[in-house]
C-alpha cells in the first residue's frame, strides 16, 4: 500500500472520528440539559412538559428561564419564634378542617405565601412569581401550593361541573367541591409548608445571633438596673441622715 494511500486513509478515519465527537457533543448537550432539569424539578418538569402539549425543548426553555430569574435566590432565616408561630397556625387550621374545610383550605393558602415571603420569596400579592420561584427551590412539592390556591379561590359556583379530580400532570387542576379533594389538597401542601419551615444552618446561626444580642441587650440592661438600684441605695443611706421629725410631727399634728 502507498503513502499516499495509507495517509488518505488516516485522514478520513480522523474526519469520521472528528464529525461522530461533534454530534455526540450535540447530542449530550441537548439531552444534558433537558435531564439536568427534569432532575431538578421532577414532576414539575412533567406537568410543564404536559402544559406544552408534549414539547420537551418549549418546557426546557420555560424552566430554563425559571431557574435564570430566581435561581440566585437566597433564602432568609427564619428566627424559632416566628416557625413556631408559623407552625402554631397550620396546626390550627388543620383542626379548623373538620367543620370549615374551605377556610383551612384558605388559611393553608394564606400561610404558605406569608411563610414564603418571610423566606424571601416574592411577596403573595405576585402569586404567579411567587409559584415560580418556589418551584425553582422546591420543585417537589410546589404542586400543593398551586392546589389549595385554586380550591382558596374557587367558588361554589365556579366548582361545579368539575369532577373533582386532579389531572396528575397539572393540567387545569382545579378543585372539585368535595371535601376529600380539599383534604388532599391541603396534605399535599402540608409537604411544602413543613419544607418552607424546616430549620437550616443559617436559621440556627441566625437564632444563635439573636440570642447574643440579646445576652448582650440583657446585660447592658442588668448593669444599668444595678446602675440604678446602687444609685437609689446610696440615695436611701443619705436620705436616711436627714432629720425625719418634720414628718413625724406632720403625722403627730394630723
Amino acid at each position: 500500500m502507498s503513502t499516499g494511500l495509507i495517509i488518505a486513509l488516516i485522514v478520513i478515519v480522523a474526519l469520521v472520528v472528528v464529525v461522530a465527537a461533534v454530534l455526540t457533543l450535540r447530542a449530550r448537550r441537548g439531552a444534558g440539559g433537558g435531564g439536568s432539569l427534569k432532575r431538578r424539578f421532577g414532576p414539575e418538569y412533567d406537568r410543564t412538559v404536559a402544559r406544552h402539549d408534549g414539547d420537551e425543548r418549549a418546557a426546557a426553555r420555560e424552566l430554563a428561564e425559571r431557574v435564570k430569574r430566581h435561581g440566585s435566590l437566597e433564602k432568609r432565616p427564619l428566627p424559632t419564634a416566628e416557625r413556631e408561630r408559623y407552625e402554631s397556625r397550620w396546626a390550627a387550621a388543620q383542626e379548623r378542617f373538620v367543620d370549615s374545610p374551605r377556610e383551612a383550605v384558605a388559611e393553608a393558602d394564606r400561610l404558605i405565601s406569608e411563610v414564603a415571603e418571610a423566606r424571601g420569596f416574592p411577596d403573595g400579592n405576585r402569586y404567579e412569581t411567587q409559584l415560580e420561584a418556589l418551584s425553582v427551590h422546591h420543585a417537589h412539592h410546589v404542586h400543593g401550593y398551586r392546589r389549595v390556591h385554586l380550591a382558596a379561590h374557587t367558588t361554589g359556583d365556579t366548582a361545579q361541573g368539575r369532577t373533582g379530580a386532579f389531572d396528575a400532570n397539572g393540567v387545569d387542576p382545579g378543585p372539585g367541591t368535595g371535601t376529600e379533594d380539599l383534604r388532599e389538597a391541603m396534605i399535599e401542601a402540608r409537604a411544602l409548608f413543613e419544607d418552607l419551615v424546616t430549620p437550616s444552618r443559617r436559621d440556627a446561626r441566625a437564632d444563635r445571633d439573636a440570642s447574643a444580642g440579646h445576652a448582650g441587650r440583657a446585660h447592658r440592661d442588668g448593669s444599668a438596673r444595678r446602675d440604678v438600684r446602687d444609685g437609689a441605695a446610696a440615695d436611701g443611706r443619705h436620705r436616711s441622715h436627714l432629720p425625719w421629725a418634720p414628718a413625724r410631727r406632720h403625722a403627730k399634728g394630723s
